[in-house]
């Protein structure tokens, strides 16, 4: 399995790229592979802040639907609007094409909590 170092990683399975003030959220391989074929996801509008640990969208599989955390408290800036009518990118490219949103963090110490991708690897058992 795939844990690029450069990311960090939340307990609930979501990663984050850290580029100054801006931020890209997905989620990891292990939570793709765990809840199988993705078939849609439901995210927030442009402009909508979510603070850290708030459920600010879902992922639909054929088999369970799965909420998605905030890493950080941010306010989110774009959508990956490509996933309305590829979902299935999520599970093909989970750290590329797949990425969901893109936020502005409202500050950075949220990111101190986060797990580094060694951590992360320890979690799932990877």
């Amino acid at each position: 399995m795939n844990f690029p170092a450069e990311l960090k990683y939340t307990k609930d399975h979501e990663w984050i790229r850290v580029e100054g003030d801006e931020a890209t959220i997905g989620i990891t391989e292990f939570a793709q592979r765990e809840l199988g074929d993705i078939v849609f996801i439901e995210i927030p509008t442009v402009g909508e802040e979510v603070t850290a640990n708030e459920v600010f969208g879902t992922v639909e599989a054929v088999k369970t639907v799965s909420d998605l955390y905030m890493p950080v408290t941010s306010t989110v800036v774009s959508v990956n609007e490509t996933l309305d009518g590829s979902p299935e990118l999520v599970n093909n490219d989970p750290y590329g094409e797949g990425w969901i949103i893109k936020v502005k963090i409202d500050n950075n110490t949220g990111l101190d909590g986060l797990l580094s991708a060694e951590a992360y690897q320890e979690l799932v058992g990877g």
